[in-house]
C-alpha cells in the first residue's frame, strides 16, 4: 500500500477528517444539514460518522477523551483499523486523511491502524483477487507531519508485513533453509550483511542443542547471522537479538495433540521472524545502531534418529542437558544462540521466542512474559516501548529458588521444570547460558491469533517488531543525548 503526503486542494472521493472535538466542525466545508447531523452524532459520543455526498464520502472521526497518552495512541490505532475494515467493505481504493489534531503521533497511530488492519495473507487463496482489500493508497494532509515520518512508518509496516508473511507461511514451503534464504534476501534489500551457517559449520561449533532438535528431521538446520552496522553508530557495543526459529514443532517424540496445539505450529519461528524484521526496519530507516540478529532454525519432528526423553546432550559452551521432554526444544536451540552471542561483547542481548504454553496461559494474547538480568535501565526502556506500541511486557521473577526446578541428577540441568511456573523455569534455563545484560521475551500468547484482535489480524501478528523498533529509536535518542551532554 502507498502512503504519502497529499497536496492541499486536491479532492479525493473518500476523505477522512480527524478532529479534536465538535468545535473543529467549523473548519470543514459542511452544509448546515451536515453540520447539524455531525453535531448530534458527536454529542452522543459516536466516534466515527459517515457523511454520504453520493459523489464523495466523508468520515469524521473524533478523538477519545483518554488521559493516558499511550491509551490515546492505541485508541487511534483501533479507529484506524475500523476505517480499514469499512474501506474493505465499501471497496474504497484511495483515501485522504485530513488531520486537525495538530499532533503527529496520534495521526501516525491512526494511519498505522489502517495499514496493519489491512494486512491479508492470500498467497494460497485461489480467489485472492476477489478477496483482496481494494484500499491501495492513503494520502495524508497535515501540517505537523513530515515526509520522513511517513517514510519511517511505511518501512515499519513493511517489516511487520514481512514477519506476518513468514509466520503464516506453511513449513512445506518454508523449512529452515528456506527461512534463511528469505533472511538473505531481506539483507540484500536493506543493505545488511548476512552469514548463513550450514549443518557442517553448526557441527564444527558444537551446537548440540540445535543439532539435537534437528535429529528427527530430513531437512538440515541453519544458523542465520544478520548484521546492520552503518558508518556512524551511537552504541560502542552491539545490541544482539536472538529469535527462536523452529519452523514447525510437532513436539518431537513428546508429540503434541493435534487440535489447537500442533495444527498451528508453523508459528513457532515467530521470534526469528520478528528479530529479522526488526533489524530490517532499522537498516532501511538508517538507524545509527550496530545491531546483530541470530536465528537458529530447524523443525522438530519425531522421525529418523530423533532425540528421546532421557537423552543427555551437550550445548556449545560444554554444559550438559538431560532432555526429559522433546517438546521443550526451543530453549535448547536458544541456548546455543545465547552462547554464540557472547563473542560480540554485547551491550545487551534480547531474545524473542514462542517458548511456553505457560506464558500464554498466564497472559493470554495481550501480554509478553519478560525476564532479565544485569540489564538495568534498558529493561525499563524496553517496557516503556511496549506501552507506547501496545505490545506490553509483564516482568516475571528469576529468583534463585526456581533453579531447583531444573536440577538434574545426571547432568548439569534438565530441560523442563515441574508443572508450575513453566515460563519462569524456561527463563531460568536460558539464564544459565548468559553472563551479559539480557532480556528474555516469551511471546507465545500474542504471536499468533485464531481470531482478529483489532489491527492484529488472524494468524501471525509480528509481535516484537514494533516493540523492538521503538526501543531502537528510543535508545538512539538516549545515547545521543548522553554523548552530547558529555561533549
Amino acid at each position: 500500500m502507498i502512503i504519502k503526503k497529499s497536496i492541499p486542494g486536491t479532492e479525493a472521493i473518500f476523505r477522512i477528517f480527524l478532529i479534536k472535538d465538535a468545535a473543529d466542525l467549523s473548519k470543514l466545508s459542511l452544509s448546515e444539514a451536515e453540520s447539524s447531523y455531525l453535531q448530534e452524532k458527536l454529542s452522543s459520543e459516536q466516534r466515527i460518522t459517515e457523511v454520504n455526498r453520493y459523489s464523495t464520502k466523508l468520515l469524521v472521526i473524533q478523538a477519545n477523551l483518554l488521559t493516558d497518552p499511550n491509551h490515546q495512541l492505541e485508541a487511534w490505532r483501533r479507529l484506524g483499523n475500523e476505517v480499514a475494515q469499512w474501506a474493505r467493505k465499501e471497496k474504497i481504493k484511495s483515501a485522504e486523511v485530513v488531520s486537525l489534531l495538530a499532533c503527529s503521533e496520534k495521526l501516525l497511530a491512526f494511519v498505522e491502524g489502517i495499514l496493519l488492519g489491512s494486512y491479508q495473507f492470500l498467497k494460497y487463496n485461489s480467489k485472492a483477487e476477489k478477496a483482496r482489500t481494494s484500499l491501495v493508497e492513503i494520502l495524508i494532509q497535515a501540517d505537523e507531519l513530515t515526509e520522513k515520518q511517513v517514510e519511517v512508518l511505511s518501512v515499519i509496516t513493511e517489516a511487520v508485513y514481512k514477519a506476518r508473511d513468514l509466520v503464516n507461511e506453511p513449513v512445506i514451503s518454508l523449512n529452515a533453509e528456506g527461512l534463511s534464504s528469505v533472511f538473505q534476501q531481506m539483507c540484500v534489500e536493506a543493505g545488511m550483511q548476512a552469514e548463513i551457517l550450514n549443518k557442517e559449520q553448526i557441527e564444527a561449533l558444537g551446537m548440540g542443542g540445535l543439532l539435537a532438535v534437528n535429529k528427527g528431521s530430513l531437512d538440515p538446520p541453519t544458523f542465520s547471522v544478520l548484521e546492520w552496522k552503518p558508518e556512524r553508530v551511537v552504541n560502542s557495543q552491539p545490541i544482539v537479538l536472538v529469535g527462536k526459529g523452529v519452523v514447525f514443532d510437532t513436539g518431537g517424540l513428546s508429540l503434541k495433540p493435534t487440535a489447537k496445539s500442533m495444527d498451528y505450529m508453523k508459528c513457532d519461528m515467530a521470534g526469528g521472524a520478528a528479530v529479522a524484521a526488526a533489524i530490517y526496519a532499522a537498516a532501511k530507516n538508517q538507524l545509527p545502531l550496530h545491531l546483530i540478529a541470530l536465528v537458529p532454525a530447524t523443525d522438530n519432528r519425531p522421525g529418523g534418529n530423533a532425540i528421546t526423553p532421557g537423552d543427555v546432550i551437550t550445548i556449545s559452551n560444554g554444559a550438559t542437558v538431560e532432555v526429559l521432554n522433546t517438546d521443550a526444544e526451543g530453549r535448547l536451540i536458544l541456548a546455543d544462540a545465547l552462547c554464540y552471542a557472547k563473542r560480540y561483547d554485547p551491550m545487551i542481548v534480547i531474545d524473542l521466542a514462542t517458548l511456553t504454553g505457560s506464558a500464554a496461559m498466564t497472559l493470554g494474547i495481550h501480554g509478553i512474559a519478560a525476564m532479565g538480568s544485569q540489564c538495568g535501565d534498558l529493561f525499563e526502556m524496553l517496557k516503556a516501548s511496549g506501552e507506547r506500541v501496545n505490545e506490553r511486557m509483564v516482568e516475571l521473577p528469576l529468583w534463585e529458588e526456581y533453579d531447583e526446578m531444573i536440577k538434574s541428577s545426571i547432568a548439569d540441568m534438565k530441560n523442563i521444570g515441574g508443572g508450575e511456573a513453566g515460563a519462569i523455569s524456561a527463563g531460568k534455563f536460558l539464564q544459565r547460558f548468559v553472563d551479559y545484560p539480557w532480556i528474555h521475551l516469551d511471546i507465545a500468547g500474542p504471536a499468533y491469533l485464531h481470531a482478529a484482535d483489532h489491527y492484529r489480524t488472524v494468524g501471525g501478528t509480528a509481535t516484537g517488531v514494533r516493540l523492538l523498533y521503538d526501543f531502537f529509536n528510543a535508545l538512539v535518542l538516549h545515547l545521543d543525548a548522553g554523548s552530547n551532554s558529555k561533549a
